[in-house]
């Protein structure tokens, strides 16, 4: 059998982090990490993630490779992830390791047939009616909602005002993919610090 093939079948990656504000548990690139080596040193194998900044248009993304080789085999996966245009709320170290860590995430996802979307249990409404979500936006309508709402939070001039405005941008933050929340939780940290 494959290598790969087997680590695909028995890989077992749990979503072992929870976001607060969305209410979800998820899993990170670094939980991936940690669920595969096992699998690498029970099959003589060995994983390596490599980053590349690539620019296309205006635009720069990491792309990450990731490469599974063993015995003479090699099997890669590519992910790729944007870094935003801007950058309130983060400096450039943040937004280009959060960028990285999407593209490291996605990659593994690809070459490990790791699949994101929410499970079952996620789902499961166990009898109860679950609460009404608003439809998610368009890319183009996301990306003005996530400037908004950074907006908003970059405004605080103090930790009271930043306690309000984070109350206020929640109905917007329903309407963002996981990924911009996920960067606009990062967003509210970096300035709930700047003002302590």
């Amino acid at each position: 059998m494959d290598v790969l093939n087997k680590i695909q079948t028995q890989l077992k990656a749990p979503k072992s982090q929870y976001n607060k504000f969305g209410k979800y548990n998820y899993r990170s690139c670094e939980d991936i990490l940690e669920a595969v080596k096992p699998h690498l040193a029970e099959n003589g194998a060995t994983l390596t993630l490599s980053d590349e900044i690539v620019q296309t248009g205006e635009r720069y993304y990491i792309k990450t490779t990731v490469t599974l080789s063993w015995e003479g085999n090699e099997r890669f996966a590519i992910g790729y992830a944007r870094e935003p245009e801007t950058k309130k709320g983060m400096d450039e170290s943040q937004i280009t390791g959060s960028a990285s860590s999407y593209a490291r995430k996605y990659a593994l996802n690809g070459l490990f047939c790791i699949d994101d979307t929410r499970d079952a249990d996620a789902t499961n409404t166990h009898g109860h009616e679950p609460k009404k979500h608003e439809t998610k936006d368009n890319p183009k309508q996301q990306t003005e909602t996530y400037n908004r709402i950074c907006d908003v939070i970059d405004g605080a001039t103090n930790l009271d005002e930043l306690k309000t405005a984070w109350k206020s941008v929640q109905a917007g933050l329903q309407r963002l993919p996981q990924e911009q929340a996920d960067l606009v939780v990062q967003v509210k940290e970096a300035k709930k610090k700047s003002l302590s």
